[in-house]
């Protein structure tokens, strides 16, 4: 659709491409290479040489001095008209440039290419050839190849804009450089419903073609056009270049999305160190991306950097190309959140640690990790340490990670303006923020930090910073931080008893489960307070699994609330401590048994106590005398008796005996008691 109805099979020459000069003043039949010098086929003896890098041209004066402004000023203000030599080593596309432009001056029909016309053009205007020494010069003539024929060719704006590497900065004074980036932009961002693949990097793919069925096959026809069908052809561009065509094409409206999946496809193209790593970045972003990796055809120079010089020469202008692409990389990311993933966003992240990008594009580039840092995952946080220190991942970079995702989460809680996120991605935003968020953040950092403890240059300081930097509510279960803790003491056995105890400060043990407790409860390396709270806990826990049993059994309308945080529980809990939850249900029955023996004992204990108390209660009731005075009573009583039987043996006769009986009895008493 896009490119010229004109050009060859066998390559990129146009029928109105031949460029010739009405004018012979020369004749000539052409031009002759004899070793690194080029003569022109005539009769008539040279006299001027031209010197343009290592290349010389043995030409004449007449047919130069009429068509360029250059060398007419060269010539005429050294006020030597003698002047045989000329050197010309500035001159923008070097010896392939002049030769086309000599030829021109000769009347020699020039062949104008996508691959030849941006350095003829800057070789041009180098020359000075406008149309004020002859009409329809060399500058006119090469600017109407651009303007009519490549730029409204996609893969000629493509070949074009490559080319116009090494002719810097002619090519971006004379606009070739915009141009072509507005007409890649245009195009990229156009409907690709007419789009033909043979005119794109990604030809048709027939298993046996014959030209019975490559009509049929024909993708405009039985194949619909992928969204990043431009992916391919724009990454073989230089940085600086593929920068300007995404500048532009952003600027015409094209959706955040496509444009980071084609950032991270040309990363993975000229960042071969993202892909060792790890996986591709282009397949996170991409969703033909394998596609396009081996289907660039007669692309392939330009997706690699040819470094040449020795080993330390190519290995620091390799730093350097690449610390210039990953720095322009950041520069473009566009602002939207899900824009590039996370997991691009933290190798990226690494390899600008590993090459010293400047510190303010580091900054905004923890920001941008901050933002989506709940999709990260471990693999992509252990990151070394490049400065230095003495740790061997950089556990302040996840600090400052951390911190950043905290402030952004903040952020968005106490101004949730849904006029800057409409739509879609306004809902997504909300599901991607909150308290999910913050568990998966707080799992992957119990991750991390069960990682990074085995490093026993790790202090304790940084371990409880990074910790306890997520608030008490993103965990539901402190499982994972256990086994950070239970981690670190195992790689520091010198900690000291105080230190034990700070660290364990960072969990909490009435979140542990079960299988936890009974770890911790086993666990030598903690500290005996520790201990006792996990017991504690633990006891706690069983008592309340028992009342819930029992609530079960009598139907107790309180039963169901406390089924649904004890499944909440179990849904925090980690898989590995969820498999021993049938040996726990055993161990809860066992204690449930003993508790029931307990409870009929203490109720046997309750009984002799009442029986014991009525009996204490008639005690206190007969102890309102003294001993003395109940002594003295019953002694009363018991002579009252005795003095009763004897008057009864007595009789009324021995009246006078008795008399007297009785007036010595209490003699005999006194006597008796003495």
């Amino acid at each position: 659709m896009w490119d010229s109805e004109t050009e060859s099979v066998g390559g990129r020459d146009y029928k109105n491409g031949g460029l010739c000069s009405s004018k012979h003043n020369v004749k000539t039949d052409g031009f002759e290479l004899k070793g690194n010098s080029w003569y022109v086929a005539t009769d008539i003896p040279s006299d001027l040489l031209v010197q343009v890098g290592d290349v010389n041209f043995h030409l004449h004066k007449y047919p130069l001095l009429s068509r360029s402004g250059k060398i007419n000023r060269v010539i005429y203000e050294l006020r030597n008209p003698d002047l045989s030599k000329m050197c010309l080593d500035d001159l923008p596309g070097g010896p392939q440039a002049f030769e086309l432009a000599a030829k021109f001056c000769y009347g020699i029909a020039v062949d104008l290419t996508a691959a030849n016309i941006s350095g003829l053009r800057c070789a041009a205007e180098y020359l000075e050839m406008t149309e004020d020494l002859e009409e329809g010069n060399l500058i006119f003539k090469t600017e109407a190849f651009l303007s009519y024929v490549v730029l409204s060719s996609w893969r000629d704006s493509i070949v074009v804009l490559k080319s116009c590497e090494k002719l810097s900065p002619w090519a971006e004074n004379l606009q070739i450089v915009r141009r072509c980036s507005e007409s890649i932009a245009w195009k990229a961002c156009a409907n690709p419903k007419g789009i033909r693949w043979a005119y794109t990097g990604k030809p048709t793919k027939v298993a046996n073609p014959n030209w019975g069925d490559m009509k049929d096959s024909s993708p405009s026809r039985s194949q619909q056009v992928p969204p990043d069908w431009w992916f391919e052809d724009v990454s073989i561009l230089r940085i600086d270049h593929f920068v300007r065509v995404i500048t532009a094409i952003k600027v015409k409206g094209m959706r955040f999305e496509l444009i980071g999946a084609a950032m991270m496809h040309y990363a993975s193209k000229w960042l071969p160190g993202l892909i060792n790593e790890g996986t591709g970045t282009a397949d996170e972003g991409s969703n033909s991306s394998n596609s396009t990796s081996n289907s660039s055809g007669s692309w392939k120079g330009g997706l690699h950097m040819i470094l040449a010089g020795n080993k330390d020469e190519s290995s620091s202008v390799q730093a350097k190309d690449q610390r210039m692409i990953i720095e322009s990389l950041i520069s473009i990311i566009p602002p939207q959140k899900d824009s590039v993933s996370c997991s691009f966003l933290l190798r990226l992240l690494r390899m600008a640690n590993m090459l010293k990008v400047a510190p303010a594009l580091v900054t905004e580039l923890e920001k941008r990790v901050g933002m989506q840092f709940e999709q990260a995952t471990l693999a992509d946080l252990l990151i070394p340490s490049y400065n230095k220190c003495e740790t061997m991942y950089d556990v302040d970079l996840v600090q400052r990670l951390l911190e950043h995702f905290l402030v952004q989460e903040q952020t968005e809680i106490s101004s949730p303006s849904q006029q800057s996120f409409p739509g879609k991605h306004y809902d997504d935003l909300q599901r991607s923020t909150g308290p999910n968020a913050k568990m998966r953040v707080a799992r992957l950092v119990d991750s991390y930090l069960t990682e990074v403890s085995r490093d026993r240059s790790l202090s304790l300081t940084k371990f409880q910073v990074l910790a306890e930097a997520l608030p008490e509510s993103a965990r539901i279960c402190d499982d994972g931080l256990y086994r950070a803790v239970d981690s670190y003491l195992k790689a520091h056995p010198t900690l000291s008893e105080h230190e034990r105890k700070r660290l364990c400060r960072v969990m909490d043990c009435q979140k542990l489960s079960i299988d936890a407790c009974m770890h911790a409860a086993q666990n030598e390396r903690l500290p005996l307070r520790v201990v006792v709270q996990v017991l504690f806990c633990e006891q706690v826990k069983i008592s309340n699994a028992l009342a819930t049993s029992s609530l079960k059994e009598a139907g107790d309308s309180q039963y169901q609330p406390m089924v649904s945080n004890r499944k909440t529980l179990l849904e925090g809990t980690p898989q590995s401590f969820q498999e021993g939850w049938a040996a726990a249900k055993k161990d809860i029955n066992t204690v449930k048994f003993e508790l029931e023996s307990v409870k009929a004992k203490h109720l046997e204990l309750q009984h002799d106590m009442e029986n014991l108390q009525r009996q204490f209660d008639k005690m206190s009731k007969n102890k309102q005398t003294s001993a003395w005075s109940s002594g003295w009573k019953k002694l009363s009583k018991q002579l009252t008796k005795n003095t009763n039987l004897e008057n009864q043996n007595i009789g009324p006769e021995h009246t006078t005996a008795a008399d007297q009986q009785t007036t010595k009895t209490p003699r005999k008493w006194r006597n008796s008691i003495s």
